[in-house]
């Protein structure tokens, strides 16, 4: 590649165009995008219905609707409805009803998503998230899945011996900022309001309305979004403060100029959800645009190898991270692992290499695209992984110089602090940022037309489905719903940061094959 010279450095930065305007910080109203929202109960009006809208005064939940004026009632909507725990009341809008013509039940189309990480009420608590911004009703199970392991069997021991200070009261008494530079190398600090910035979705793999986005949501978040291995779009250049660039091993899209305008940079050496396979586009996911940006023809699958065929040793790793140093001597590196065995060797290789965040990605992440056998049988969960790695940082005396994030089946901000009370610093999440867009989990990812609502989508026409300015606020709304849950979270433990959450495993408790609480 071509060596850019100092001066020629400092001009692109400077010529680097404004931030356009984005959403503010702030929680806005966004409800989902399709006329008949799904929800986890569904009401059916039957023929006896008299019209008289008592059903509509009745209802305190918005389910019910009659227009003034009009001599029927509307089709309820049935995602407002919280179920049994109304509907069983005698003030329900199914006891009032005179011609007793409404009946609620289970909504069979709700029930066939999901899976046991992913269950129907994750999504569903998700999509509420997205669209209001606060904590969804009671009937939404939003903290864990049911798969049985993992942090859906570890819950928070608030009856555990805290300190004997009162704890703080109001969200602006507490932390839960993070700083990612802990080397002391001369190198600028960099800080993120939240714990939690967005994983690696490259360019081909998901809609430019998605990569977008993201990054619309990390300005107003004052966090980071990764570009992944698919090179940096030119729209995504505004938003470069808050874009981590990614550098594979297929090198698509790498140039100088894009690791220059950043200030950080990411080298992902494996993925967890599928180590040891290296990466695979579909050839109807590789456009035009997509193959232009990744300098391939289009239409052909593209691989990503695995591994870097020029990083043998701690050495050689040293000399890619040295490499970035002098081409952006304001950044800092990142490194993307999976999770072998002797994870907390290569973490340490890592620090002594010079980076100065360690990304530890589990077995449990990836998209639909990801193959299930190399997601269920190949690397270590990382809730395994994070405590490893941590003590074995503490015990070689380094822990306070590295910045430990994880990623790999983060689904909810209860995930993120019990990763956080495991060892990490913070998180990385993917999926849950997809479904806040109104994926339903159908793993069709990997098809260009495979995703029906355009998240997943290199399609032109799939891609314009999902409205920018929409897909941006219910992204900044799901992290002011995590945001809330966090800090009702840390006030209940007694801690006024998000810091002293960091190693705290003492207060997590394994509920085992009990009931969950």
């Amino acid at each position: 590649m071509k060596t850019i010279s100092s001066d020629i450095h400092v001009r692109v930065r400077i010529q680097t165009p404004a931030v356009e305007k984005v959403p503010a910080r702030e929680v806005r109203a966004t409800p989902e995008r399709y006329r008949n929202a799904l929800g986890k109960y569904k009401v059916d009006r039957l023929a006896s219905c008299a019209s008289c809208g008592l059903c509509a005064e009745t209802c305190g939940f918005g389910v019910h609707v009659k227009p003034e004026g009009y001599a029927f009632t509307l089709r309820p909507k049935d995602h407002l409805c919280i179920g049994p725990d109304c509907s069983e009341s005698a003030y329900s809008c199914v006891a009032q009803c005179p011609q007793k013509a409404l009946v609620v039940r289970r909504n069979p189309s709700a029930d066939c998503m999901g899976d046991p990480r992913w269950t129907s009420d994750l999504i569903l608590s998700t999509w509420h998230q997205a669209a209001t911004g606060h904590l969804p009703p009671a009937h939404l199970e939003y903290r864990h899945g049911a798969s049985g392991g993992g942090f859906d069997k570890l819950r928070f021991n608030f009856e555990c011996e805290l300190p004997s200070e009162p704890r703080p009261s109001g969200s602006g008494r507490i932390d839960t900022g993070l700083d990612l530079n802990h080397r002391d190398d001369g190198r600028p600090q960099v800080h993120i309001d939240i714990p939690v910035y967005g994983g690696g979705m490259s360019f081909g793999s998901v809609s430019i309305h998605t990569i977008l986005a993201k990054a619309r949501t990390a300005v107003a978040w004052n966090s980071f979004t990764c570009t992944g291995e698919g090179g940096f779009p030119d729209r995504l250049t505004p938003y470069a403060d808050h874009v981590i660039t990614q550098v594979a091993t297929g090198l698509f899209g790498v140039r100088e100029e894009t690791i220059q305008r950043v200030r950080m940079v990411e080298f992902k050496y494996a993925q967890g959800a599928k180590p040891g396979l290296g990466g695979h586009l579909l050839g109807d996911k590789n456009t035009p645009a997509v193959a232009r940006m990744r300098e391939a023809v289009a239409g052909n699958a593209l691989f990503s190898p695995f591994p870097f065929h020029s990083v043998y040793s701690v050495e050689d790793h040293k000399k890619h991270l040295d490499w970035i140093k002098e081409i952006n001597p304001t950044c800092l590196v990142s490194v993307k692992v999976s999770t072998p065995t002797d994870v907390d060797m290569v973490a340490v290789g890592s620090y002594y290499a010079g980076a100065h965040i360690i990304h530890l990605d589990g077995s449990y992440g990836g998209t639909g695209a990801a193959p299930d056998i190399a997601k269920k049988n190949i690397a270590m969960p990382i809730e395994y992984a994070v405590p490893k790695v941590h003590k074995f940082l503490c015990a070689e005396g380094i822990r306070e110089k590295i910045t430990l994030i994880a990623s790999g089946g983060i689904r909810t901000a209860y995930d993120i602090l019990k990763a956080i009370a495991l060892g990490a610093d913070g998180v990385v999440v993917g999926t849950a940022e997809m479904v806040a867009l109104g994926c339903v989990r159908c793993a069709c990812c990997e098809s260009g037309r495979g995703c029906p609502r355009g998240i997943a989508s290199t399609d032109p026409e799939l891609s314009m489905l999902m409205n920018l300015d929409w897909a941006t606020q219910r992204l900044i709304n799901l992290q002011n719903a995590w945001r809330e849950q966090m800090i009702d979270v840390l006030s209940r433990l007694g801690m006024r940061s998000i810091r002293e959450l960091r190693g705290r495993s003492d207060v997590l408790r394994y509920i085992g094959d009990e009931a969950p609480q």
